[in-house]
C-alpha cells in the first residue's frame, strides 16, 4: 500500500472516492516494489477522463460529473492512497479537497503533539 501522508495535513478532504487504474506493466512493477510516490502526484481532467499524472483512471460516468462539478476555486483533486482490492487490482483512493491555511496546519501540529504527551504519560 503507498499513501501520500502529506496529504491529511495540507487539505481538508470533502469527498473521496475509490478509482481503478489502466496500468501499463512497468506502473505495476513500480508499485508492487514500492517505487511509486503520490507526493508530487496529481489528477487531471482530459475531456471527460481523469488522469492521475499519465495512468488513466477508471470511474463511472456520475462520479466523474461530480468531481468536475466539485472542481471550484480552492478545491482540487488529490490522490491519497493506492492498495490491493481483494481482487487483486490495484485501486487509488482520491479525494476532492480544499487546502488547509497556515493557522489549520499549525492546529493538527498542536494537537498531534499533546497526543504524543498523552500517550507518553
Amino acid at each position: 500500500m503507498i499513501v501520500n501522508k502529506k496529504a491529511r495535513f495540507e487539505y481538508h478532504f470533502i469527498d473521496t472516492y475509490t478509482a481503478g487504474m489502466a496500468l501499463q506493466g512497468v506502473d505495476v512493477k513500480d508499485i508492487i516494489d514500492g517505487k511509486f510516490s503520490l507526493v508530487d502526484a496529481y489528477c487531471v481532467f482530459k475531456g471527460n477522463e481523469l488522469f492521475l499524472n499519465k495512468i488513466k483512471l477508471l470511474l463511472n460516468r456520475k462520479e466523474l460529473t461530480k468531481l468536475q462539478n466539485g472542481l471550484i476555486k480552492g478545491t482540487t483533486i488529490i490522490p491519497y492512497k493506492i492498495f490491493k482490492s481483494d481482487k487483486g487490482k490495484f485501486k487509488l483512493e482520491l479525494s476532492l479537497a480544499k487546502g488547509k491555511k497556515l493557522y489549520d496546519k499549525r492546529e493538527v501540529i498542536k494537537q498531534r503533539d499533546i497526543q504524543r504527551q498523552n500517550e507518553k504519560d
